[in-house]
């Protein structure tokens, strides 16, 4: 068998969709993206292409391996996010052409479901609140959503009150019992998110994610001396390489890689494999396509501590397309009792409704970050 083409779809509502054909018929799907940037990434999946036509695509592990280091350059979102699409529609191949999901091909699942969370939003605690006993009364045993606006590296108690009243009107409305994740999103610096997490201790939160910038990782020691909350983060992390250090230093208690930032299935099974070692938990990044689910899946079920996926299902990107629309075995993604089933078919298990892939194509997207400023003017971490 071998690769003889490269096709990629920009679709809405920010995503970008990866076919590899082969010559005996069997297609391959992978969700290279970087959100924001997703042209950027799609040039960079197509200059990878020159190497692999021609390939034997089981060749999965030589095939990252002269992806990543024989540019010589390497790393970062761009190049690793190209790389986990590829890897991705390898494995799906791979699985196809051997009649097996491809979790069987990792060493078999040790899981048959995974508990996952909504994302909840609102303009106020009342709504942020009602959003989410919305979300618990269709299922759902966890939730997360954004714990702040922007903050200042050093900003008013005024804001911390505010971002601690919208948890606790959550934690009021939908009981001690139900998890909530709140995602900092990295918009918050040493000083605050020392206080912020402090504050939001006695809420019992599942996780406080990205209390800081990656890039401020140091600053962790602070914060977790602060609160006995779980930290999770990694969602801007590329490889196992960025994760290396994170893991040594001790402070993080779960981590998020993105199967489509983080190249791919092949490098993100390293990384889980990396954490259960240093005791730490995992939680896949993905708030993404149908794709990126599927992938993140597979992971899941080799994965002795993973415990929680996340998923786009109504999140406020999705409105003009949900990730059951450009599937069409939606029922793979079988939501029951606040988890989702591991997806028993070849491959990773969906069904990529290519003739919707392509209409959809047409109109493409050119979504972006929304850019804040602080009240005086300088930029703010969105």
């Amino acid at each position: 068998m071998k690769i003889t083409k490269l096709t990629t779809y920009i679709v809405p509502p920010r995503w970008l969709f990866l076919k590899i054909e082969t010559d005996e018929g069997i297609v391959g799907w992978g969700e290279p993206v970087v959100e924001g940037r997703a042209l950027t990434v799609q040039a960079a999946v197509h200059e990878m292409e020159d190497y692999l036509i021609g390939k034997d695509p089981f060749l999965i592990e030589d095939h990252w391996t002269v992806l990543y280091r024989g540019g010589f350059y390497r790393g970062g979102a761009v190049h690793m996010s190209a790389l986990a699409g590829i890897d991705q529609a390898l494995w799906d191949i791979k699985g196809k052409a051997l009649g097996q999901p491809i979790h069987s091909l990792l060493g078999g699942q040790l899981r048959d479901r995974i508990k996952v969370y909504s994302w909840i939003g609102g303009d106020r605690p009342s709504d942020v609140a009602r959003n989410a006993r919305d979300v618990v009364a269709r299922g759902f045993k966890a939730i997360k959503l954004n714990g702040c606006e922007e903050l200042q590296i050093v900003d008013s108690w005024e804001k911390i009150d505010k971002a601690v009243e919208t948890i606790a009107t959550i934690r009021d409305a939908i009981g001690p019992h139900i998890g909530i994740g709140v995602d900092f999103h990295g918009r918050v610096q040493k000083p605050m998110a020392k206080v912020l997490a402090k504050e939001l201790d006695p809420y019992k939160l599942m996780f406080i994610e990205e209390p800081v910038l990656s890039e401020n990782r140091e600053a962790l020691r602070d914060i977790v001396n602060h609160c006995s909350t779980p930290i999770a983060l990694g969602e801007r992390l590329y490889s196992r390489w960025d994760f290396k250090q994170v893991l040594a230093d001790g402070f993080v208690d779960i981590i998020q890689p993105d199967l489509s930032h983080a190249g791919g299935i092949t490098e993100c099974r390293k990384i889980a494999a990396m954490a259960e070692a240093y005791d730490v938990a995992l939680a896949p990044h993905c708030p993404l396509g149908p794709i990126a689910l599927a992938a993140c899946l597979q992971v899941d079920a080799v994965s002795h501590n993973a415990f929680i996926q996340e998923q786009s299902l109504g999140i406020h990107y999705n409105a003009s397309n949900d990730i059951l629309d450009y599937i069409s075995n939606p029922e793979v993604f079988a939501y029951a009792d606040g988890m989702v089933a591991i997806p028993q078919g070849p491959g990773l298990g969906i069904e990529v409704n290519e003739d919707y892939v392509i209409e959809r194509a047409k109109e493409g997207h050119r979504w972006r970050n929304p850019i804040w400023r602080h009240q005086d003017g300088s930029f703010a971490e969105w």
